[in-house]
């Protein structure tokens, strides 16, 4: 079974909207025959991805770092769960198991793990396909950034064409199946 690495927030946002876009999100998991990976937290967007994927028969794999797990932030009830030590532990176990990563709204630890998933490719160490779920235009901002840094040419188009800001299911999912992982950079 493939696996998609959902990185999201541990809140739930102020707009309804979110929660919807990751019910979505989670039936589409299902539908497509994946298994999420995720954080393992029981809250916010995060919490609600994990039991609409459970509750739609899907199955579900979270790790969560050792500290998050003592401070009671786990989801019960998952198909299968890790503790690790530390969050840069997590997030390469992310990787690892999945297939593609795909960010939700969410804050700063979002943005942290979906850019450095990116990063990631760009250097060899990730061939996962890199998505941001734009739901509502909340990622508009950033893609304008990562506009910006092609423009400026510290990002190459090539490279920029290997990360996706969309609010369409769809489009992702095609996004997802024809994927090519960017050449690695040489330097010589």
């Amino acid at each position: 079974m493939k696996s998609i690495a959902v990185y999201c927030g541990a809140a739930s946002g102020n707009d309804i909207k979110y929660q919807e876009a990751t019910k979505q999100l989670a039936n589409w998991i299902v539908t497509n025959d994946y298994q999420l990976v995720y954080g393992g937290g029981g809250f916010g967007l995060m919490g609600l991805l994990a039991q609409t994927v459970l509750k739609l028969g899907g199955k579900v794999y979270g790790i969560m770092p050792k500290e998050l797990f003592e401070r009671g932030a786990a989801q019960t009830g998952l198909t299968d769960f890790e503790v690790v030590e530390n969050m840069s532990i997590r997030k390469r176990r992310m990787l690892e198991l999945s297939d593609a990563c795909i960010a939700l709204p969410g804050g700063p630890g979002t943005l942290e793990e979906i850019s450095e998933a990116f990063s990631w490719a760009r250097i060899g160490d990730n061939n996962n396909p890199c998505v941001l779920f734009n739901v509502f235009g909340y990622y508009d901002s950033l893609k304008d950034f990562f506009d910006e840094m092609t423009e400026k040419e510290f990002l190459t188009q090539h490279d920029r064409d290997k990360l996706l800001f969309s609010d369409s299911l769809i489009t992702i999912d095609k996004f997802i199946n024809s994927y090519i992982p960017p050449e690695v950079r040489k330097y010589k």
